[in-house]
């Protein structure tokens, strides 16, 4: 009895995003009328709610979670400062006068925003306001251009420092020690947000690698498509001007991570520091600017952390219905094992990644099935990576994929929505081949970080 009503709560969060309520206090509420309910009608134990300051207080006190306001302020500061337009300039003086060239320019310059700014919307929306006028004015298909723009703004969830590895990264850590403790290991291993950023750059990069051998075979094979671009002659000192100190900050964070010279946290601090020096060196930041800065930092972290609140009033009233031991009494009985329950999770998540953002997910969903999976044996990163994989290629696929939407937000009117829809189809095949590459060989995740970690 207790199982089901859990699986009506869900159902009725489900129902009550897609009319459009706040996602935090969504969760929350309905997990606090449910839990009315319960206990007026003896189905709930109050007792759960009990717990519910004791949780808080251990977010509050999580030092991993510090790095989500430092990153994204980070991004907001790199994304303010033509930071994303000099580079889009710099590169497409490179590669523009080749066929294809300013498709490569948008994926390297989205894959470097990416690393930069880790939040999706960010990145599509500023890489269609500045690369998609330029693709069209030059004659590119404006399907292939919208395709290639919502593909790499989507680079934001799998290349790091992403906010979503963060989060991903601190929710699965501890529903891994959660799944070992339930199998009576008392001593149980960890892992790290740096290890999850780690096991990430491998299928990242290879994605990078796809998207761009796709552009130029369109190129080859349709040059109408993909014509080379009237650009500038290359300028050496506006080149390295524009390159050299986001490449540079960008290796600076992730390399110390990489080297184990700084947790990601402490790695974010120094990201922001140095975005913000940056920023100041271009002459692109003012007080005006720096107080529009901190404002638009201070209301993403208050939305991320308030939903981390409403999921937590969930994930309470959710296990006091049972709704856990019932999900794992689904997947110990389904046929094909962990396997076939991973892929039953994986299509569920997919199909949650049309009405719910990647910090809901990773939020309701992973706590519920992330320590299930994983005490069926499980690699924790390789999980980790095909969730955000999974997300990443839900982002994208039509009708309803968050990426499409921000793109439809800034893209001329005169745009069809269908030459969207039609742009992402190639490059949601590229995301499921890699996706099916990583479920077949789980060591493109799990190979760098054993390297990195002995």
């Amino acid at each position: 009895m207790e199982g089901t009503v859990a699986l009506w709560m869900f159902a009725a969060v489900c129902l009550l995003l897609m009319f459009g309520y706040p996602v935090a206090f969504t969760l929350a509420g309905t997990a606090l009328a449910f839990a009315a309910g319960g206990i007026l009608l003896g189905h709930f134990d109050p007792a759960f709610l009990a717990a519910l300051p004791g949780r808080l207080f251990g977010t509050i006190s999580n030092g991993t979670l510090i790095a989500v306001p430092l990153f994204i302020l980070m991004g907001i500061i790199l994304e303010k400062s033509r930071v994303a337009e000099e580079l889009l300039e710099s590169m497409s003086q490179v590669f523009g006068r080749l066929r294809g060239g300013l498709g490569v320019s948008v994926v390297i310059v989205g894959m470097l925003l990416a690393a930069s700014t880790g939040i999706v919307g960010a990145t599509v929306v500023t890489m269609g306001l500045l690369s998609l006028p330029s693709m069209l004015r030059n004659g590119y298909s404006p399907s292939l251009a919208t395709g290639t723009i919502c593909a790499t703004g989507t680079l934001g969830q799998i290349i790091p420092p992403s906010i979503a590895l963060v989060l991903l990264g601190d929710i699965l850590s501890n529903a891994y020690q959660q799944a070992q403790l339930s199998l009576n290991i008392f001593n149980p291993k960890t892992i790290s947000v740096g290890d999850l950023f780690i096991g990430a750059l491998i299928p990242g990069l290879v994605l990078v690698v796809l998207y761009i051998g796709y552009i130029l075979a369109v190129a080859w094979l349709r040059p109408a498509s993909a014509p080379p671009a009237e650009t500038e002659p290359v300028n050496l000192h506006k080149l390295l001007s524009g390159l050299v100190p986001p490449l540079l900050l960008i290796f600076i964070v992730l390399g110390s991570i990489l080297a184990g010279a700084a947790t990601p946290t402490e790695a974010a601090g120094v990201g922001a520091v140095g975005a913000l020096i940056l920023a100041y060196a271009k002459r692109e930041m003012d007080f005006a600017r720096l107080k529009a800065v901190v404002i638009n930092t201070l209301e993403v972290t208050c939305m991320v952390f308030m939903i981390l609140i409403g999921a937590a009033v969930f994930s309470l009233v959710f296990r006091g219905f049972g709704g856990e031991e019932l999900i794992q009494s689904y997947f110990l009985d389904m046929p094909g094992g962990v396997m076939g329950a991973t892929l039953v999770v994986m299509l569920v998540i997919f199909l949650l990644g049309f009405i719910l953002d990647f910090i809901e997910i990773t939020f309701v969903v992973v706590p519920i099935v992330g320590p299930i999976l994983l005490a069926m044996g499980l690699d924790p990163i390789w999980l980790g990576i095909m969730i955000a994989l999974n997300l990443q290629t839900s982002f994208l696929t039509p009708p309803f994929g968050f990426a499409l939407f921000y793109l439809r937000g800034v893209a001329p009117d005169s745009l069809p929505t269908s030459a969207i829809y039609r742009g992402v189809i190639p490059f949601i095949m590229i995301q499921l081949t890699v996706l099916v590459a990583l479920w077949f060989w789980p060591s493109m995740a799990t190979w760098l970080p054993g390297v990195v970690n002995q």
